[in-house]
């Protein structure tokens, strides 16, 4: 039943075209853009306080990626998640570093606790850190398993009232319901930079189209990753591949990579 609603999650990001509204960092802006266009939504970054309220009012998701944070950007989340909540939209948090830096750690809390529709996609170090709990990180990157940050994900998602993506090795999707755990990728993966910035503007894409939960993109992507690596000789050609499976991908590839529990 998980593999047909991941496909009808899919077939739905295609056929509504989501405008996706996403304060990113300036790292990823145009690797996440591509991705959402291939995927079939529309990506907008949109950082002006002068037009969120407006774009807040007929965009699908806003997706909040604090990986260049300053304090102008700062006030630019919090105005677009109060954007986001007067419109009833979903807003996808990546807490890009938290744990890393004090600054960090507190922005993330406060977004969280302001979005009233919340969906956190991070990797285990940066859960374990966002639930107040000792992570193991090296600036961004996470040194803890994605197991070792499942009590921190339940803990956010009985705090924020959130669903929980732990993407790593094995990615996990926590919910109030349930946990769902994915065993597809490649370990070429996080040889690409913003790989976890990509499943998060998916994220926003496939709540736009009505999958709340986090599940549908954590699958595709981990699907589409597993295809590209098998055809890429190295970090450079995967990203390039990755786009052409993000757009190629379909219902027989999912059904018979998905390894899903």
């Amino acid at each position: 039943m998980l593999k047909e609603q991941i496909i009808q999650s899919l077939n739905a990001v295609r056929e509504q075209k989501p405008l996706v509204v996403n304060i990113t960092n300036y790292v990823v802006m145009n690797n996440t853009a591509n991705a959402l266009l291939a995927v079939g939504a529309s990506p907008i970054m949109a950082h002006s306080q002068q037009e969120m309220a407006e774009m807040m009012s007929f965009a699908g998701a806003l997706v909040i990626n604090i990986g260049t944070l300053d304090s102008v950007w700062t006030p630019r989340m919090s105005f677009a998640v109060e954007q986001a909540n007067n419109n009833d939209k979903v807003v996808v948090l990546d807490p890009v570093g938290c744990g890393a830096s004090q600054l960090r750690t507190e922005t993330s809390r406060q977004i969280a606790a302001s979005a009233n529709k919340l969906i956190i996609r991070s990797n285990a170090s940066e859960i374990i850190a966002l639930a107040g709990e000792q992570a193991q990180s090296k600036g961004v990157d996470a040194l803890d398993s994605s197991d070792a940050a499942l009590g921190a994900a339940q803990f956010l998602v009985s705090e924020y009232g959130a669903n929980v993506v732990i993407s790593g090795a094995t990615d996990y999707v926590v919910t109030k319901e349930q946990v769902v755990k994915l065993n597809n990728g490649h370990e070429m993966m996080p040889f690409v930079t913003g790989m976890g910035c990509t499943l998060t503007a998916l994220t926003g894409a496939f709540a736009a189209a009505g999958d709340e939960t986090g599940l549908a993109a954590a699958a595709v992507l981990g699907v589409v990753g597993e295809i590209a690596a098998e055809k890429s000789r190295g970090p450079g050609s995967l990203q390039m591949n990755l786009l052409d499976e993000l757009y190629l991908l379909d219902e027989n590839a999912l059904l018979e990579r998905l390894k899903l529990s």
